[in-house]
């Protein structure tokens, strides 16, 4: 059995979520994912904090400093298509809504009224309802274990 280490980090303007539309992924296509994210590096499997700063410059060409209140949130467990799926969520304010763009896909800003509407992968759409009935109000580290559909959600700290 495999394992796939992945992060993944959502920006915050107020009350919105920059959301990413993914296509043509072969682990999220046609759907709406994280601002950025990706697969850890094998230097990266240890620090995941690493990772998400890469992918951020990657994809969104922004650092650490651009951003306001970053923090892990979430760390996630999937079983499906025979690998364990671990993901770290980050969450972080942008300062000022500045144009932001991706080489991924299409970025769009929902507010978080609109955001369980959203087609999405069932982890990070669990994960992210949540973060919104509860996490977004605190600083906790949560831990999610997804089983079928549902996930159970407990604070690590």
């Amino acid at each position: 059995m495999k394992q796939r280490n992945m992060t993944s980090i959502y920006l915050r303007y107020q009350n919105k979520i920059l959301m990413l539309y993914r296509e043509g992924s072969r682990v999220a296509n046609h759907l709406w994912i994280s601002s950025a994210g990706g697969h850890m590096e094998n230097e990266e499997l240890n620090d995941a904090q690493s990772c998400i700063l890469r992918e951020l410059e990657e994809e969104l060409h922004l650092k650490v400093e651009d951003l306001v209140n970053f923090q892990m949130k979430y760390v996630t467990l999937r079983y499906t298509n025979d690998e364990i799926r671990v993901i770290y969520y980050f969450f972080a304010e942008v300062a000022d809504l500045v144009e932001i763009v991706s080489n991924g896909g299409k970025l769009q800003w929902f507010s978080l009224e609109e955001i369980n509407d959203l087609p999405m992968p069932i982890t990070a759409k669990k994960m992210l309802e949540h973060y919104i009935a509860v996490g977004q109000f605190d600083s906790q580290l949560y831990a999610g274990i997804m089983k079928n559909q549902d996930m159970t959600v407990s604070p690590l700290l």
